[in-house]
């Protein structure tokens, strides 16, 4: 079966990593891919939401099942572009249609969903800008800390946390009138702060039947301690140590159950990954957002445990019968640590030589491109350097082992990934 990946980060390498392992796996592409999609898959230099250039691939390639990797293509709706299409009627889309991928295209649309479906989450309310001095009012009733969260995708950046009541006023205003994260802050949902520890959880759904994958949790802020500025994720770590069976099974009957059974009954077809960002309030799972592919850099813990066939996962996702296939995961403990430009998340350089990556196994390419021989810096999050190890503690170990033979000018990491477990 030949297999195209739509992306370009270290989520998508995992992606096409995992595949490769398959024996049913034939040609596997990539589009746009990167440096490390370069050595498992072929490149393609088509962008994630150029449709036509992907039916085009995809015609000419005889190309059977894509695996759609980041959230802007399902959003704008591929998954329908496809089914509308005779030509391409015939091929699976791992990745739900753009109804259904309004859960993460919307925080808005999400609440409603949660409430509609009572599945635990934080109270919150919604404005626009004609309704900003209702926001206000909104503000001045509730406690801090304020969570302001722009509505539409803003690319991970449009969630703000303040403890001023009148600095979090400034920012609605901001957020509303004057387009602060554009389109996407048009509408804001104001909500309550929840105190507790986050982790993730990873669903894969034909629309009927589930698994649940391993779980993991991130390290969002760029500095030690999760301080400073939120980043798209400086490391994960899987199994989480603080999910004990009993509390899993409470994810499992009060969220994972009531989401995959409300998208039944809203009439949202789903074919694909339901990331659930979790919080554990004392005992309590809560929802905090969902996601509607992989999270990244959790997918490059959560992949390297699966010890089912991925590709014969996806075949059962696209035939409707997932409830056929068991899940197998491996029991050693998984953890990925991301070495990223010096500057990031804000101004940083490209085009940085990367040296020492020779046969490393699970360094997965988050931001890189080829030239000639070279492999270079690409983007903010450059490699996620995975390991295994038999408890967290070892497997993080490793991945720093790892880092010291790899370099970059101005790279960074963080050397206290899973500090709080």
């Amino acid at each position: 079966m030949n297999v195209l990946v739509i992306g370009a980060g270290g989520r998508e390498h995992t992606l096409c990593w995992k595949l490769r392992q398959s024996e049913d796996c034939g040609t596997l592409f990539a589009a746009p891919g990167n440096a490390g999609t370069a050595k498992c898959a072929t490149n393609l230099p088509i962008g994630v939401t150029d449709f036509e250039g992907i039916k085009k691939a995809v015609l000419e390639h005889h190309i059977e099942l894509v695996v759609v990797g980041p959230e802007e293509p399902l959003v704008r709706g591929i998954h329908d572009y496809f089914l509308a299409d005779k030509a391409l009627q015939h091929v699976g889309v791992i990745g739900p249609e753009k109804a259904a991928a309004t859960l993460e295209g919307s925080k808005a649309f999400a609440k409603e969903f949660m409430m509609r479906h009572h599945i635990p989450t934080a109270a919150y309310a919604e404005f626009t800008a004609a309704t900003v001095a209702d926001g206000e009012a909104y503000l001045e009733r509730t406690t801090p800390p304020y969570v302001l969260k722009a509505d539409g995708l803003a690319a991970g950046k449009g969630v703000v946390i303040l403890e001023n009541l009148e600095e979090a006023k400034s920012e609605l205003r901001r957020m509303l009138l004057e387009q602060k994260f554009g389109q996407a802050s048009s509408k804001v949902v104001i909500e309550e702060f929840l105190s507790g520890i986050e982790l993730s959880c990873f669903v894969l759904t034909d629309g009927s039947s589930y698994v649940t994958l391993p779980m993991a949790k991130d390290y969002k802020r760029i500095g030690e301690g999760d301080t400073g500025l939120n980043t798209g994720g400086m490391g994960a770590i899987s199994p989480v140590p603080f999910v004990t069976e009993e509390f899993r099974n409470k994810i499992e009957t009060q969220i994972v159950k009531p989401t995959i059974e409300g998208l039944k009954k809203d009439g949202l077809p789903y074919k694909g990954f339901v990331f659930i960002g979790l919080i554990k309030v004392g005992e309590t799972p809560k929802v905090i957002e969902y996601n509607v592919r992989l999270g990244d850099p959790e997918t490059e813990v959560v992949l390297p445990r699966l010890k089912t066939d991925l590709l014969s996962l996806f075949k059962a996702v696209h035939q409707g019968c997932l409830q056929d296939i068991e899940l197998e995961v491996d029991s050693k403990v998984a953890a990925t640590v991301m070495a990223v430009s010096g500057g990031y998340p804000e101004a940083y350089e490209k085009g940085k030589v990367i040296r020492g990556l020779g046969a490393t196994e699970m360094v997965f390419h988050a931001g890189t491109t080829s030239k000639g021989d070279e492999v270079l810096t690409h983007g903010g999050r450059v490699l996620a350097v995975s390991s295994f190890g038999k408890d967290k503690d070892e497997a993080v170990q490793n991945s720093y082992e790892t880092l010291k033979g790899i370099s970059f000018e101005g790279m960074y990491y963080r050397k206290d990934i899973g500090f709080d477990l």
